[in-house]
């Protein structure tokens, strides 16, 4: 069985909880590809990261890296994309790339910037990807990618470095779960995500302010 490892790089449900909910702002990601992807299959990710971080109130709001300047944000991240994210000449063989995913350290802090390899995804899943009718696969692919990126937000937005037993929050995939129709976090790690969020959030001025 293929198992490939997300890591830490030196240098649908309910949402959970009770009582009255606390609004977590929008997380700002600024994206740069190294080429960019189709039009659906950039909308497919970023609606398959949504369905994965909505249970614990997540929302994003999303931008390229060159028209960063002038917004503000509680949290935001940078991500990069690195090689061609697309699903153009896949091949019947399986290759082990490596780390797909990574978030940057400083000094033991987790910092706000990530890579995802799509190059080394491709390679990863791309003989099960084959399988998949030719009109699903980009879609199979996004939900892919969104499930490494979620991994790494997880890190990012829970500042931990810590890998879970279970779902997106564990510390290696097999290509069936990247490929799959469903892949989640835990109600342990969205409660993680949520309570760090919320503590971000400013709190909203009483009327009158």
């Amino acid at each position: 069985m293929n198992v490939v490892i997300l890591s830490l790089a030196l240098g649908v449900l309910p949402a959970f909880g009770g009582g009255r909910e606390t609004r977590v702002a929008p997380v700002t990601l600024y994206t740069q590809f190294q080429q960019e992807p189709s039009t659906p299959l950039l909308e497919a990710m970023q609606d398959e990261l949504e369905t994965i971080m909505s249970p614990a109130g997540l929302h994003f709001d999303w931008h390229a890296l060159a028209d960063a300047g002038g917004r503000v944000s509680s949290q935001l991240a940078v991500i990069h994309f690195k090689g061609e994210c697309d699903v153009d000449g896949l091949r019947a063989e399986a290759g082990f790339p490596g780390p797909l995913g990574w978030t940057h350290i400083s000094d033991g802090e987790i910092l706000p910037f990530i890579d995802v390899n799509c190059d080394g995804l491709r390679l990863f899943v791309q003989r099960e990807l084959i399988g998949v009718p030719v009109a699903g696969r980009e879609e199979a692919y996004a939900r892919a990618l969104a499930r490494v990126l979620a991994h790494e937000l997880y890190h990012l937005l829970a500042h931990t470095k810590a890998h879970m037993g279970g779902g997106i929050a564990k510390a290696a995939y097999t290509v069936g779960e990247l490929l799959s129709q469903k892949l989640l976090f835990g109600r342990k790690e969205c409660e993680s995500l949520r309570s760090h969020m919320v503590r971000l959030t400013p709190e909203p001025l009483a009327e009158g302010q």
